[in-house]
């Protein structure tokens, strides 16, 4: 059964460029069939050493649904750019990082080699991300709708003048604020903007939204995890003439003229991601993040305890009885 890899790059940059030409290379020699969009595979053509191996053309010689995993070289902007492609057929997307962060990308570009080994004895497993629908009404029309695997954020218009806004969940209002904006994120996207605002790190497998206000001048203005059901949502008050602008994944781009609202729920259809190693989400974080671990010496194994006869000396911890401490009155 002839097996398809669908290679996408920012082939505007030199570096991506060479990625893609040495991963087409490899998938070929590997068996594999390398599959480029039209204009990706002018842009190698274009390039001084060109390309030498077949390819097939998304959507002239092979569709979407024929390939078995998408391959993308780049940062977290291009891996985002491919989930739009990827997300129409349910497609796996498997990033190799070529910029700086990357946290979507599962292997590094010195890697790519041995990813490419790993594609071909299908060495990796899938894991679904939560995504979100978007839709903004104003007037009572609905005027568009899109959707986000990061983020949904809505900002000010002009650099100049907060917005207004009032933030609600499930059909409650909860808070208004100036501020410079809201960010409305899944799991995934909690370690870019909502990051970027000050908002938790949530572990991918847990299903639940994250409101983080941008610079609000107010007193309560906490980021707030809420559940994946709710029905989430923030207004542009008229108070003021000022606009916002709605952004998803810093893709995807819409006015908001006073009195519009942005409604964000839980997406029936996720991105898949392919994973090639069982790294857990904290040792990514480590990683990603050059957190400092220095001096850290794990957790004791029960077993040695046991062995050494200190388990069963060490008792357990009395609970303190209805006026045992200094001062209480049972």
């Amino acid at each position: 059964m002839t097996r398809r890899i669908l290679v996408l790059a920012h082939t505007g940059r030199e570096d991506s460029v060479t990625a893609a030409r040495e991963a087409c290379a490899q998938l070929y020699g590997s068996g594999l069939v390398p599959v480029m969009t039209a204009g990706q595979r002018k842009d190698l053509e274009r390039h001084a050493e060109g390309i030498d191996h077949p390819t097939e053309i998304l959507g002239e010689d092979v569709q979407l649904a024929d390939v078995e995993l998408v391959m993308v070289l780049g940062g977290d902007g291009t891996i985002l750019r491919a989930a739009e492609i990827a997300r129409e057929e349910d497609v796996p997307l498997l990033g190799v990082n070529l910029g700086h962060v990357g946290f979507l990308a599962e292997s590094e570009r010195a890697d790519l080699a041995q990813t490419v080994e790993w594609v071909a004895a299908r060495s990796y497993s899938v894991e679904e991300r939560m995504t979100i629908d978007v839709t903004v009404w104003h007037q009572g029309r609905k005027v568009a709708h899109t959707w986000a695997l990061n983020e949904a954020a809505v900002e000010k218009a002009s650099r100049e003048r907060m917005i207004e806004v009032v933030t609600e969940v499930d059909g409650k209002p909860l808070t208004s604020f100036g501020c410079d904006g809201v960010v409305l994120a899944t799991p995934t996207g909690s370690t870019a903007y909502a990051f970027s605002a000050g908002g938790p790190v949530v572990w991918p497998e847990v299903e639940a939204l994250v409101i983080a206000p941008i610079s609000a001048h107010a007193l309560f203005a906490k980021p707030l995890v809420v559940s994946p059901h709710s029905r989430l949502a923030v207004e542009i008050l008229g108070r003021t003439d000022a606009h916002g602008v709605l952004w998803c994944d810093g893709r995807r781009s819409i006015d908001l003229p006073p009195g519009a609202r942005v409604e964000i729920t839980r997406s029936p259809r996720p991105v898949r991601l392919a994973r090639i190693s069982e790294t857990p989400f904290s040792a990514r974080l480590v990683r990603k993040f050059e957190l400092p671990i220095h001096g850290w010496r794990g957790p004791v194994r029960a077993g040695a305890l046991a062995e050494a006869g200190e388990e069963a000396a060490v008792p357990e911890v009395p609970a303190v009885p209805w006026g045992g401490r200094p001062g209480e009155k049972s």
